[in-house]
Parts: C-alpha cells; sequence; structure tokens
C-alpha cells in the first residue's frame, strides 16, 4: 500500500492548486507534523471536514519566528482557521517534571526540538488574529481543551484563566471535536456570525457578563467562582474543580458552565453524548493513509513509530484516576467501534508496505474497556461520580471481556497476522473483579489467559502507581493487595505454559498524599517482589486534573482535607531516589533520609539481603541513574 501526494490534505499552495483548488474553505493549523493517521488530532478534523464536502488546508509546525510566510500562504479561507497545538500538552511534551527543557519532540521528523512553540494555542491563534482579525479562529486540542476555564499552571506555578482570555480565539473546542466542528462550519457556512454560534456543546464561547442566567432558578446552569475570587483563593478555585469534573462525567453532557472575568463571561456548552457507533465508525473509516506526509522524506517521526501498526477499538476512560486527563478530554462513557470497522482498519495496516505481521497494540485508553457501559443506563444518567471502578467497581458495571476476546480471536485469524499485542495499559482490576455472573467471571478468567498467553510481547506493563493505600485513595486506584493477585495469577499462568514473560510496574512519586515513608514502603514492597523499577514518573501536574488541584491548593476538593504534597524539586527529587534503592550511589542518601524520618527499621528490611528467592524475571535497567534520560517519564 503506497500514497500518493494528491492523497493527502494539500500543505501548499502548489498542492492545493494541483488538486484544482483556487482557494480553501478551512486552515488548519498543528504543532505536530502531518501524519495522516486516525492518532492525530489535525488529520481526524481535516478528514472529518473534508469528507462534508469542505476543501481543507493544513499547515503543520508553522515558523512562528520568521516574517509569518507560513501563517499567510493561503490567504484567508473562505470559513475560519483551526488550531491544534498537538496530540500532547506542548509545555509537557516540552519540559520534564522538574520543569527542564527537554531535548527532543516525538511529534516532530526525526525527534528535532523546537519546532513548535510553548503554549501553540496562543501562540498561533495570536497571529492569526493579527493577520487576518475578521476571520474566525478555533482552537481545539487537548492543550486548549483542559485550559478552558481558570486552570493551574505548573510550569508556570500560578493559576492562569481560560486560554480564551491569552489566545483571543473566537471559540474552544474541548474534547474530541468531529461533532462539534461540523455543526460550527455548516453554520458559518450558511452565513452565521462567528460572534452568534454560542450555544453548540463542547464549545468554550465568551459571552457577556450580564448574559450569565440565575442558576438557582435554573440548574441547566452552574456559576463558578468568578476570576477575581479564585485568583485570591486557591480554596475556591478547588470548589469549582468538583463541579467542573462532575459536570465533565455526567452521561447527557451535564449543565452549561459559567465563569465571569472582568470583561466577559465564559461559558462552557455541555458536552455530547459518547459516540454511537456509527459516529466512532465513520471518524474512523475515513481515507487516512496511515502515513506521514510525503515533505518528510522518510524521517523518522517517532510518535508514527509508536502506532503505525496499531489499531485504536475505542474512546473514553471510566477509570478516573485522579492524575490523568482522559476523562476530562474524551468523557467517562465508552465510544466502541464495530467489529467490522476495526477488522477493516486491521486488514489495511497488513497491507502497509513495512508490515511484518505483527499488530503493535489492539488497545484504547484503557486496554479492556471496550463496549463496556452501565447495566441500567438510567442509573447512568443519574451518576455523576468520576469513577465506576473506585473506590470499589459500579454493581451496575458490566465488566464483559466477552466482546474484545471475539475481537482478540477475529484479528488473530486474518492470515496475514502473525500475533497481535496489547500495548495500552490494562486495568487489571476490571478484569479481575467478581460478578454475580458465572459466565462473565468465566469469560474475564480467559480474558486474563488470553492476554498472557497470546498477546504479550514478553513484557506486560500493568500501572498499580503506589504500593500504599492512602496514596492510592487519593490516587482513586484499587489497594496494591489486587496488584499481588494479578501477578500471583500471571506467575501461575507463565509457570503452566512455559513462558519467560517479565511482569512490567508504572509507579509514581512525589503525588499528592504521598510522604518519603510511603516511597520508602514502595521500595521495600517493590524489593520483596524482585522488582527493579525502571518505568516509573514523578508527578507532574496537568490542568483539570484532581492531582493538581489538591497540588496547588494543598486540600482535597471532595473532602476539604489538608493533604501533604511534595512541590520542591529537593522534595520531588527526595521521594523519586526511592526507586532506585539497588543503585549504590544512592544508599547512604536513602539511609540518611530514613534515619531523618525515624524510620530505621525501614532500613534493615531495605538494604538487608533478600532471605528468598522469587520468580519474577527482572529486565536489567538500561541507566541505573534517575536523572538519566532512559527512566522512562509515563505521562497519562
Amino acid at each position: 500500500m503506497s500514497a500518493e501526494l494528491k492523497d493527502f490534505l494539500p500543505t501548499s499552495v502548489k498542492e492545493m492548486k494541483a488538486l484544482g483548488w483556487d482557494s480553501v474553505d478551512i486552515v488548519l493549523f498543528s504543532g505536530d507534523a502531518y501524519v495522516d493517521h486516525p492518532g492525530f488530532g489535525a488529520a481526524v478534523i481535516g478528514r472529518t471536514l473534508q469528507a462534508a464536502g469542505y476543501r481543507v488546508a493544513i499547515v503543520p509546525q508553522p515558523n512562528w519566528q520568521d516574517d509569518l510566510r507560513d501563517f499567510k500562504k493561503f490567504g484567508v479561507p473562505r470559513l475560519f482557521f483551526g488550531v491544534s497545538p498537538g496530540a500532547m500538552d506542548s509545555m509537557v511534551n516540552h519540559y520534564t517534571a522538574n520543569r527542564r527543557r527537554r531535548s527532543d519532540d516525538a511529534y516532530t521528523p526525526d525527534a528535532r526540538h523546537g519546532a513548535r512553540p510553548d503554549y501553540p494555542s496562543i501562540v498561533y491563534s495570536n497571529i492569526l488574529k493579527d493577520l487576518y482579525p475578521d476571520t474566525p479562529v478555533i482552537v481545539g486540542g487537548i492543550e486548549a481543551s483542559l485550559r478552558r476555564l481558570s486552570h493551574y499552571d505548573y510550569w508556570q506555578d500560578k493559576l492562569r484563566p481560560s486560554l480564551l482570555c491569552d489566545s483571543r480565539a473566537d471559540m474552544i473546542i474541548y474534547g474530541m471535536g468531529e461533532k462539534a466542528i461540523l455543526e460550527i462550519a455548516s453554520r458559518l457556512d450558511n452565513n452565521e456570525s462567528i460572534s452568534t454560534i454560542t450555544d453548540v456543546r463542547q464549545t468554550v464561547v465568551r459571552a457577556p457578563l450580564t448574559a450569565i442566567p440565575d442558576s438557582k432558578d435554573d440548574k441547566r446552569h452552574i456559576i463558578l467562582s468568578d476570576w477575581d475570587t479564585v485568583k485570591n483563593d486557591p480554596k475556591e478555585q478547588s470548589k469549582n474543580f468538583r463541579f467542573i469534573e462532575s459536570e465533565s462525567n455526567a452521561r447527557d453532557g451535564g449543565a452549561t458552565l459559567w465563569q465571569a472575568y472582568p470583561d466577559f463571561a465564559v461559558k462552557v456548552n455541555p458536552m455530547y453524548p459518547a459516540m454511537s457507533t456509527g459516529e466512532i465508525d465513520a471518524s474512523f473509516d475515513l481515507p487516512y493513509t496511515r502515513v506521514p506526509h510525503p515533505r518528510y522524506k522518510g524521517k523518522r517521526i517517532p510518535a508514527y513509530e509508536m502506532i503505525r501498526h496499531s489499531v485504536n477499538l475505542h474512546r473514553g476512560c471510566f477509570g478516573g484516576c485522579a492524575f490523568c486527563t482522559i476523562s476530562a478530554h474524551q468523557g467517562k462513557f465508552i465510544s466502541s467501534r464495530s467489529e467490522k470497522s476495526i477488522l477493516n482498519e486491521v486488514k489495511q495496516v497488513t497491507a502497509m508496505d513495512d508490515f511484518k505481521g505483527y499488530i503493535s497494540d489492539l488497545g484504547g485508553p484503557s486496554a479492556n474497556m471496550y463496549r463496556m457501559e452501565g447495566k441500567d443506563l438510567t442509573l447512568c444518567d443519574k451518576c455523576h461520580r468520576p469513577s465506576c471502578l473506585f473506590p470499589a467497581v459500579c454493581p451496575n458495571l458490566d465488566t464483559n471481556h466477552r466482546p474484545l476476546l471475539d475481537i482478540y480471536d477475529k484479528v488473530d485469524a486474518i492470515p496475514a497476522i502473525k500475533k497481535s499485542f496489547i500495548g495500552s495499559g490494562v486495568r487489571y482490576d476490571l478484569a479481575m473483579h467478581k460478578t454475580a455472573n458465572p459466565q462473565i467471571d468465566r469469560n474475564n478468567q480467559e480474558y486474563i489467559k488470553s492476554l498472557i498467553t497470546k498477546h504479550v510481547s514478553g513484557r506486560l506493563k500493568v500501572a498499580p502507581e503506589h504500593t500504599e493505600d492512602n496514596v492510592l485513595k487519593i490516587m482513586r486506584k484499587p489497594s496494591f493487595d489486587v496488584f499481588y493477585g494479578f501477578k500471583k495469577i500471571f506467575d501461575d499462568i507463565n509457570d503452566r505454559y512455559g513462558l519467560n514473560q517479565q511482569l512490567i510496574p508504572y509507579f509514581i512519586s512525589s503525588h499528592p498524599g504521598c510522604r518519603l515513608e510511603d516511597m520508602a514502603e514502595l521500595a521495600c514492597k517493590t524489593k520483596n517482589l524482585n522488582f527493579k523499577l525502571e518505568q516509573v514518573q514523578d508527578f507532574t501536574p496537568t490542568p483539570m486534573t484532581l492531582a493538581s488541584e489538591i497540588y496547588y491548593s494543598g486540600i482535597h476538593p471532595y473532602t476539604g482535607e489538608k493533604i501533604y504534597t511534595a512541590t520542591t524539586r529537593d522534595e520531588k527529587l527526595a521521594q523519586r531516589m526511592y526507586f532506585f534503592w539497588y543503585d549504590s550511589a544512592y544508599r547512604s542518601d536513602i539511609i540518611a533520609s530514613l534515619k531523618h524520618i525515624g524510620r530505621n527499621d525501614l532500613i534493615d528490611r531495605l538494604f538487608e539481603p533478600r532471605k528468598r528467592n522469587y520468580s519474577v524475571q527482572i529486565a536489567k535497567p538500561k541507566h541505573n541513574r534517575p536523572n538519566q534520560k532512559k527512566h522512562s517519564d509515563k505521562h497519562k
């Protein structure tokens, strides 16, 4: 399977004219390289608009530091400019948890850094408004989505207002944008003014302060604490978060949110309900070439390399982890593709020139939530809880893994497939959950067996995140006892089938609620399991997560409880070093730390020789210093 230049959205005037166009209806600016693949947001929006009959051009990674020719080359589009900062938040992309500049960018050819500015949503849209003040500018993507209201910015270490205040964009589309962008394009095409399009779901717009309703009389609207209040009182920002999260978890999209600023109000319209199977199929079935644009002439784009032979089965996540942005962006409710759509995409992958018989991932935001929803959806209509899995699996949740098993089996039956792997994170607590239905329990046991015996490429990565219940409670994650149970199943299946696989757990340090003694316990418990950790991350606050609100305010938004959080560089490094207890370079520092907190008992547990052997195979760490790059930083 090979693609020609005419198969892509045009990125230059020459390409546009080769298609027989004199002008375009819409120009999309992207902070990422243009990869024509359903895993890249600008391609999804571009293809969605193209399928509706619009002429769409895309300008990937425009130069914002020269004479701005990239912003001028297509001139004024007939309808609007779209801005997408990229598939990853630009600040997470650019900086480590210690706020150090990264030296590469996975979404840029040859991983070259410096191809986008910090906050491209703001930079690109302000440039466009300077050049073309009368042309609508609509911003989408995760960066704008999670900054749609006042939010804590870790990189500037301060509260910032809605991105609408800084960007001068006319509108934000938050979440997955296909439905909203089509409605906006249609209304602009019918000669409506952008200033009058204020009611589209999943959009954020400016409104006059006088437009804020009296919420006491209308429960369809929630009035948040205003900017002048929250910027001076972190507790008020924390209170706002409860409403923001609760409404984003509503099955019908929730209420309209309002936040007043000195000169205008920010209006956040409710989310769309989760896409139907037909709607999500329509998005994934668009004519993507699945490869980078020819302009890159074979240069390597690392983010694409990771997913080029993978297939996404669904959107959404009902896990509700405190540090994760997925539900805030994609929603809590699952949109699942049909078997036909999935299998068609798998066959497209098998036709790629470089395909060797291996699907790298049949997954999603969480690998094993495909086609899961409430058994009685009328109960879901009334429920705003942020997680269907914490503090316990909801009894109304259908946890049957049989549809997922059927997908695995049908993919593996395709002659060109040698093996399909599951690279996305597996919620083992979901797969292990005992129901009142013996058949579902058997299906779920079969899922775990199939996962381990058929779909692991030697290493199964799972995310317990921590070992201590007091930290896990704040994380909205299950007890570490569940991990012990899963590890036993994993070991038993490996022994029974003569496998030699590794279980690779992810952990986070410096999460709100985590103290040095919690990290010391984590080190002891993982040592006793014979793990030398390599998949670790220092907590990075990102906008619109529970953990970030706690980090900023020091209190839990739902309980009002004061929560300790490591915030200084020294505090964070002191926690992180416990991941690497096995490195002799840190032994004296760890011992001194334990003595300082009065935990001499943990010194003996951590540094005494092991008294028994364990069966888990340990991957030798690539480097033995935590400040070296090869220790993974996992971003959720």
